[in-house]
């Protein structure tokens, strides 16, 4: 029988060529549950701000395996050792990072699925997938939960500058033409280092990092908290929500099979079994989108009404302000749309709300970007710098919205 090449090249149109570097990666890459990452947007709703937003959780896994290839090559150029099973097991944890993203990510996590975390859930996936591949995952998992004696192994799949962040703030911004998200991700990692088993930054690579979390910083208020994507997922939400209220009162509604157990059941942390796992990897993007169509000539106002608004990009009127809004200015709009609708207060509430977005680019007290002296001496990269904007970026910022119906005049 012919052997199949399994050490294949894939063409990215951010890093050019990536190639798949063992059997094991190319054989995850294979596996139905990463091929679903096909059918899961990156960005969610985005795309309806940015109309090139189109691209998936599928390539942004391989441009971090991609990324992590180029770590690995730096640091043992520097002398760190890593052993080939630690190798394959940073490329299998960080290619599996991202695989218990639900459809339109976010929004799941607070509607169908009651607070599993989507990080949970691609833990879920990694134990079962090695299960099938006899064991060969148990370092990447041990690696991925923080749990292996190496510490720096763990912060190049999850910190604050990890492969994860170096990848999607550059493929983000690449695909929704915002120029300020454009990192050099290659100089960062050539600036990687390890010392006393954590990762830190060589000195010289200080602007590199400035320039990072300042992108960082940008690309939140620019592309991930822009107002219409806001108002989007806030919907989108209250679409789910209120199609598990009609479910649960036995009106049936149109839906794949894999939603509409999720609309039946409460699914929690609990109750997250192998077989509702198995379910959940049957649910993407096309089985909400396909839905909403189905949704927007449902008998009940809110959720056909709510759909549409998606479906057909007429969105909600939003407003975002430094300050509260005064108590009164809420019940107004509810109440004049009660009147325009006919409908309760309890449906009038699905389309005005009130929420808060907070924009942190840098959290001093958790998993540092610690910058390497030549002297050996190792700070926080926010007293490094003589830079006042990153002492800034370190503190939270808080922003109100609320979103309310559009009336024509």
């Amino acid at each position: 029988m012919k052997k199949r090449n399994k050490l294949k090249i894939l063409n990215d149109p951010i890093y050019g060529f990536i190639t798949i570097p063992n059997e094991l990666i190319f054989d995850l890459i294979e596996h139905k549950y990463f091929q679903r990452l096909r059918r899961i947007s990156q960005m969610g709703l985005s795309y309806l701000v940015y109309p090139g937003a189109h691209h998936t959780r599928f390539h942004h896994a391989l441009g971090c395996m991609h990324l992590m290839q180029k770590s690995v090559r730096v640091l043992r150029f520097k002398g760190v050792t890593i052993s080939n099973e630690e190798e394959e097991a940073l490329y299998a944890a960080i290619l599996l990072h991202d695989i218990g993203h639900g459809p339109f990510s976010h929004a799941m996590e607070h509607s169908i699925v009651n607070e599993v975390s989507h990080e949970s859930i691609s833990l879920m996936f990694m134990q079962k997938i090695n299960k099938e591949f006899n064991g060969s995952l148990t370092l990447a998992i041990q690696i991925f939960k923080g749990e292996y004696h190496r510490i720096f192994l763990h912060q190049l799949i999850s910190s604050q500058l990890d492969m994860d962040r170096l990848d999607y703030l550059k493929r983000d911004s690449f695909y929704t033409g915002v120029a300020e998200g454009n990192i050099n991700s290659e100089r960062l990692i050539t600036m990687l280092t390890v010392e006393d088993d954590e990762l830190v930054i060589e000195e010289k690579g200080i602007y590199s990092v400035e320039k990072f979390l300042l992108a960082r910083r940008l690309m939140y208020w620019q592309v991930y908290l822009h107002k219409t994507s806001l108002v989007a997922e806030s919907i989108l939400i209250r679409v789910l929500k209120r199609a598990k209220e009609l479910v649960e009162n036995g009106i049936k509604l149109k839906a794949s099979n894999a939603l509409t157990f999720f609309l039946e059941h409460k699914i929690t942390y609990e109750n997250f079994s192998t077989e509702v796992l198995g379910t959940f990897s049957q649910l993407d993007d096309y089985d909400i989108v396909s839905a909403m169509k189905e949704w927007m000539y449902s008998d009940d106002f809110v959720l056909s009404t709510l759909s549409s608004m998606i479906i057909n990009r007429d969105l909600l009127k939003i407003k975002i302000k430094k300050k509260p809004f005064e108590s009164n200015k809420k019940e107004k709009h509810i109440a004049k749309f009660i009147e325009k609708h006919k409908i309760s207060e309890e449906e009038a509430r699905y389309f005005v709300f009130e929420g808060t977005i907070s924009n942190q680019a840098y959290h001093q007290n958790k998993q540092n970007i610690n910058i390497l002296f030549k002297s050996r001496k190792i700070m926080d990269i926010v007293k490094a710098t003589d830079e006042y904007n990153l002492e800034a970026l370190s503190k939270p910022v808080t922003k109100y919205f609320m979103c309310s119906p559009k009336y024509k005049h």
